[in-house]
């Protein structure tokens, strides 16, 4: 569960750790009491669960509480990186003397927490060469000393009081990373003002299986109507916002699926795991679903173990029956009933597929052409 850019920085506050004065507004009058209160210049910023808002339009500046309440009025009506702005967060407007990256999160490969820090830290971290990127792990039944933090500042290149300063900052941060459950902890940038560090932003994403401990972070909903509908039905589901629509069954088919029709030069609309067993209901709900992303193709994977091929084309032959389908369905049919599977789809006009390579670049070629 990802955390809202105010949420992460209460937390971060609560810590010890330095952020910025401020508060979230939901209306202009309420962005403007709160720049009232801070008193000086402030930054208002669209509060949505995405990165690159400032290169989106939604981070702006203002100096007296009138402006705060007329950005945050234009913010609050745009939508930014596909996200509706609901929240803005008001805050002081901090003195930057140089901006640095640090995150923690876990490196899958190595199984433990990982520090990442550079000294190049802002909007564009992404294109940060590696060479000026220091990257430590972390025993986690020694945790953070401060050697870790001594090496990292020695890497990056900070000495004296900010260094000190560092060390004791990324202590509270792996704290928080244990104590809150998270996947990742992110401040980026991380801001050297004279010889105070402070959180200039908070990236915070909470472990979903660990939810039931943490009781005091409120639940925050990141799914589109459709991911919010398949979870529902029970279905696996992610928009990716392509035009080939994908239903498979089984999560390493789902992304096999997906990485075969990105080879060819496709855009998948979606991540579909269908799951292994799905009847015939089961089957129609994920198509239907599929249709509500305004596809250009379908592409329908199937390699029926527990799946049963016939079941999945019955389905199929069930929706266009009861709702026009108003795209191209290419569907690849191997496994379980394979052989009346493929006989329900050639006998309502349609085409199985054997080879998973054929199917998919049969429907990039059908999206590609509009």
């Amino acid at each position: 569960m990802k955390l809202f850019e105010y949420m992460g920085k209460e937390i971060f506050a609560s810590y010890g750790i330095n952020v910025p004065k401020g508060k979230m507004a939901e209306t202009s009058e309420d962005a403007a009491k709160i720049a009232n209160e801070i008193n000086s210049a402030v930054v208002v910023k669209s509060q949505i669960l995405a990165g690159k808002r400032g290169k989106g339009g939604g981070i702006k500046f203002a100096d007296t509480s009138e402006e705060a309440a007329k950005v945050a009025g234009e913010i609050l009506s745009m939508t930014v990186q596909g996200h509706k702005v609901e929240k803005v967060l008001v805050e002081e407007k901090i003195k930057i003397d140089k901006e640095l990256y640090l995150a923690i999160t876990i490196d899958g490969a190595a199984k433990k927490p990982v520090i990442i820090a550079s000294a190049q830290g802002g909007m564009d971290i992404e294109e940060v060469d590696d060479e000026y990127i220091a990257k430590q792990h972390v025993d986690i039944s020694l945790g953070v000393h401060p050697y870790l933090g001594r090496e990292i500042c020695r890497r990056i290149g900070l000495t004296g009081a900010v260094s000190k300063e560092f060390n004791r900052l990324l202590g509270l941060l792996y704290k928080i990373f244990r104590e809150k459950d998270a996947e990742l902890v992110e401040i980026n940038p991380l801001v050297i003002s004279g010889d105070t560090l402070i959180a200039a932003d908070s990236k915070m994403t909470i472990d979903d299986d660990a939810l039931f401990r943490q009781k005091g972070i409120p639940y925050v909903e990141d799914r589109t109507s459709i991911e919010k509908k398949a979870h529902d039905l029970g279905l696996a589901f992610v928009e990716l916002g392509g035009n080939i629509a994908v239903m498979a069954n089984g999560a390493g088919m789902s992304m096999g699926s997906l990485d075969t029709l990105v080879h060819y030069g496709g855009k998948p609309a979606n991540f579909l795991d269908a799951g292994g067993g799905t009847g015939i209901d089961g089957t129609t709900k994920a198509i239907e679903l599929l249709l509500e992303t305004n596809p250009r193709v379908i592409f329908i994977n199937i390699f029926g173990g527990i799946t049963r091929c016939d079941d999945v084309a019955n389905a199929l032959i069930t929706v266009k029956k009861n709702k026009e389908i108003p795209v191209p369905v290419v569907i690849r049919l191997v496994g379980t009933n394979e052989e009346e599977g493929v006989k329900i789809i050639q006998e309502n006009g349609m085409e199985a597929y054997k080879v998973m390579q054929e199917a998919a670049a049969k429907a990039v070629e059908i999206a590609n052409a509009g």
